[in-house]
C-alpha cells in the first residue's frame, strides 16, 4: 500500500471523521464566543460611553474592567480548547497514527514503533 492509498484508507475512516467533525464544532463555538465578547465590548464602547465610565473602584471603570476580562475570556477558551482536545481528540488521533505507523511500506504487519507515551497530566498550560 503506497502512502497515498493510507492517506485515502485513513481520511475515509469513520474515526477520522468524527475527529474532523468535533474539531470543526469546537473551533466554531470558541471562535464564536471569542469574536462576540470582543464585538460586545466594542459596541458597548462605542454606543454606551457614559455606562463604559462608570466607575467601580477608584480609577477602575466598568470599561477597563470589561477589557481586562477579554484577557481572561480568551486566556479561558484557549484552556477550555486544550482540555477539550486532550480528552476527546487526542486518543483518537493516536489510534490514527498506530493504525498508520502500522502500514506504512516496507515496515512488517507486526506492531509498528511504539508511540511516545502519554503523560497523565497532559500538557501543562498556564
Amino acid at each position: 500500500m503506497n502512502a497515498e492509498q493510507a492517506k485515502n484508507e485513513i481520511s475515509g475512516s469513520p474515526e477520522f471523521q468524527v475527529l474532523r467533525h468535533a474539531h470543526r464544532r469546537s473551533g466554531v463555538r470558541m471562535t464564536s464566543a471569542a469574536v462576540g465578547g470582543f464585538l460586545l465590548y466594542v459596541l458597548l464602547s462605542s454606543f454606551t460611553p457614559g455606562l463604559m465610565n462608570t466607575s467601580l473602584s477608584g480609577h477602575l471603570t466598568l470599561g477597563l474592567a470589561l477589557g481586562l476580562g477579554q484577557f481572561v475570556m480568551m486566556a479561558l477558551i484557549a484552556r477550555r480548547r486544550l482540555a477539550q482536545m486532550r480528552t476527546c481528540a487526542d486518543p483518537v488521533s493516536r489510534g490514527l497514527r498506530t493504525r498508520t505507523l502500522r502500514r506504512e511500506p516496507g515496515r512488517p504487519d507486526g506492531p509498528a514503533r511504539r508511540p511516545a507515551p502519554h503523560r497523565a497530566g497532559g500538557s501543562r498550560t498556564w
